[in-house]
């Protein structure tokens, strides 16, 4: 018996469908089935994700949990902890413990997020935005993942999903609360993505609650980048799509997915705690790409909390932030690159700080190894979450204005003679120069919008 709500949504002038709870003894999303021991009602969040209105037991699911310590597959994991281990695969490399995977049956009470995953028989690369590097280390040994949530009552019929790392569960955001006028409207040039192709990227959920490298493992490959450079440059090219000329129609899907990857950020953030648990913190560009779809949501939602990150999450680590300090550069810039290993870098000598020496001075045996990362990996994948977030007027949400000095920097610093220097001193033409981007529509963007958006005279890099 299907029970409809009869009122359809209307949101700046975009129909949304009404949405319905139905009763039922199974559900199945992305290829997974769970199967409880009763028909109970259920639903879908605007975002697509399934609830059940509960408590529920959840008899089995498919497919099943198999195998034991490195041949274990299929995990679950209910309420997943923002540490560095997780319950999905056996074959993580440091992280996987099997106590924390989800046993059946299961019983999940108001407040429970269930994520359950489908592994792959051999492990691949992302297949939303691909690795550049094309490495064996971006791997995932998970194909997909779905999020069931269990709630006490019927939830708005355009609810986001409660993050599956919320302990509270407090009030549901909703569609209807989304400042539409907000997202500016920047004549987009050049050749634009396609909007099929981040529609896709964004509609299944991101599961990124791991702590530490190992983080992009845990990464569906069917559901989200593996990567952190990949995730930021996914991000960038949506943000941007969110500030460009299109319709409110248009812009609808991937702004809503956008904004749950930001909810669900929130919640793993608001967990921080540095150098332990919640958050990505700075170690190349691993953890790259999660901050900005928090801002994109506290500004969209007008969320109080949110708004205010640095009394709300100030446990939490974001590599971009923790990658970009002021100080003065061997260059003559007074930002610089923190090094690949910022937090521990006085024990790892060739990855912490280094910019403030000359390079015959840099540290460690490799010497330029985190130069190499603040040319390959993170700088590179900085430029479009920096353009969207000064675009949306966010940089004081965003609230670390080193990143945007430094970002400027990237852009503008001419390096030619920076780059004579390192190679007549250490041997190396570090292959990347500063000015260059992966994805040729977002340099557009930043060519063409850059000079609205000069940094004042208090916050620049010069």
């Amino acid at each position: 018996m299907k029970k409809i709500f009869l009122s359809a949504l209307f949101l700046m002038g975009s129909l949304v469908l009404p949405v319905f709870s139905e009763a039922v003894d199974a559900l199945s999303q992305y290829g997974i089935t769970w199967q409880f021991d009763r028909k109970v009602e259920t639903g879908k969040f605007i975002t697509g994700d399934y609830y059940v209105i509960g408590p529920v037991t959840i008899k089995a699911v498919s497919p099943a949990p198999a195998g034991t310590g490195k041949t274990f597959r299929n995990g679950s994991m209910l309420n997943p902890p923002v540490t560095a281990f997780s319950g999905y695969d056996g074959r993580f490399t440091n992280c996987f413990k099997e106590n924390l995977t989800a046993k059946y049956p299961l019983n999940m009470k108001p407040g429970d997020s269930l994520i359950s995953t489908v592994s792959l028989k051999e492990l691949q690369q992302n297949q939303i935005i691909p690795d550049v590097g094309k490495r064996n280390i971006e791997d995932t040994p998970l194909k997909t993942a779905a999020i069931l949530t269990c709630l006490a009552e019927l939830p708005p019929a355009d609810a986001f999903r409660p993050a599956y790392c919320d302990e509270k569960k407090g009030k549901f955001r909703t569609a209807s609360e989304i400042r539409w006028e907000l997202l500016p409207k920047y004549p987009a040039i050049g050749k634009v993505p396609k909007f099929e192709y981040l529609e896709r990227a964004f509609e299944r959920p991101w599961i990124d609650h791991v702590y530490g490298w190992e983080s992009r493992e845990l990464h569906p490959s069917e559901n989200m980048p593996g990567y952190g450079r990949e995730l930021a440059r996914i991000v960038s090219i949506a943000g941007l799509m969110m500030c460009s000329d299109f319709t409110t129609e248009q812009k609808q899907k991937i702004c809503y997915g956008l904004i749950q990857v930001g909810l669900d950020n929130w919640a793993i953030a608001r967990r921080g705690k540095k150098g332990e648990a919640g958050g990505w913190p700075a170690a190349g560009g691993y953890g790259n790409g999660r901050k900005f779809p928090i801002v994109f949501a506290a500004v969209l939602l007008n969320d109080k909390e949110m708004l205010n990150q640095k009394e709300n999450i100030r446990e939490a680590s974001f590599d971009e932030d923790e990658h970009t300090i002021w100080g003065k550069s061997w260059t003559g810039a007074k930002v610089v690159f923190a090094g690949q290993y910022p937090l521990v870098g006085d024990k790892i000598k060739d990855r912490g700080p280094y910019e403030h020496l000359q390079p015959k001075d840099w540290p460690g045996p490799k010497k330029t190894q985190s130069e190499s990362y603040r040319r390959c990996c993170t700088s590179l994948s900085w430029v479009g979450e920096a353009l969207a977030a000064k675009m949306l007027k966010a940089e004081s949400v965003w609230a670390h204005e080193p990143f945007f000095a430094y970002v400027d920097r990237w852009m503008t610093e001419e390096d030619t003679s920076q780059l004579k220097v390192i190679k007549e001193s250490l041997g190396s033409d570090m292959g990347i120069r500063q000015g260059e981007v992966f994805d040729p529509w977002v340099k557009e963007m930043w060519k063409k919008y850059r000079e609205d958006f000069k940094p004042s005279a208090a916050v620049t890099w010069k």
